[in-house]
């Protein structure tokens, strides 16, 4: 495994530590011994093939799904043990679009952000801020189902901010959309950081990942065989982009 360990000794933001987990009746487990560390503050990105264990790994980030053995724990917590207080440091966006199509965007944005105890001006105000960084003002009594696919990952993104999490995962947030709004949604991912909010982000697109991330993770058939900063990892292996990277690692034939 190629690795650049350059964090520090104190224990991470969020670790992952050597989890273990296998589907019943699966012929390999989803997760084979994997872990990694993501200081606070930092956008760490997660990549592999297809079936490479990326969803397992997001299931048991949120505490879908536990792991059989290792742990994850987020500021030196379990993240079974330390329950619903935890859980409320994290937002998730997932892959498919989880918003309801039938509300508004405010609509949607107030439902989430009561589901995390915000209330009152305290909440409009959120509101009023995550539909101004979506571009989503102008529409926001408007119903989702009549938005284009941009528009309604900008909502499904903004769902998942509105409670202002410390730990945002982020599983693929700009597949399929249009240039304007995968735009628009990378800044804003660029810019948490510097709130404190630290990052999980999953994504097929290496330039992506080469373009927000501090740190990355390579998973592939369960396993961990790359983990470093991109810039040290390109330079050590002699790559000249991510893609090239990821290819020299999994290489090009099809994984399902």
């Amino acid at each position: 495994m190629i690795s650049c360990a350059i964090m520090s000794s104190a224990e991470p933001f969020l670790l992952v530590d050597q989890v273990r987990y296998a589907y019943p009746g699966a012929s390999r487990p989803a997760l084979d011994g994997a872990g990694f560390a993501a200081a606070a503050g930092t956008i760490h990105g997660v990549l592999g093939p297809n079936g490479a264990g990326k969803t397992t790994l997001v299931s048991m980030l949120c505490g879908l799904i536990l792991p059989d053995s290792g742990a994850i724990r987020i500021r030196g917590r379990g993240l079974t043990a330390s329950g619903r207080q935890t859980r409320r440091m994290i937002g998730l966006v997932p892959q498919e679009i989880a918003v309801y199509e039938d509300l508004s965007p405010r609509e949607n944005l107030e439902l989430f952000g009561r589901l995390y105890g915000m209330a009152g001006a305290r909440l409009r105000r959120r509101v009023d801020e995550c539909l101004e960084r979506a571009g989503l003002a102008m529409r926001s009594a408007d119903r989702v189902h009549t938005f284009s696919g941009g528009m309604k990952r900008r909502v499904n993104l903004a769902c998942g901010l509105v409670h202002r999490p410390e730990l945002l995962i982020l599983d693929e947030p700009t597949v399929g959309i249009d240039a304007q709004s995968r735009e628009m949604i990378l800044g804003w991912l660029a810019e948490l950081p510097a709130s404190g909010t630290t990052l999980i982000y999953t994504t097929h697109y290496m330039e992506e990942a080469q373009r927000l991330c501090d740190r990355i993770t390579v998973l592939d058939r369960g396993r961990v065989i790359c983990d470093g900063a991109p810039d040290e990892l390109l330079a050590a292996g002699g790559h000249s982009s991510l893609g090239e990277l990821f290819f020299s690692l999994t290489g090009r034939g099809l994984k399902d």
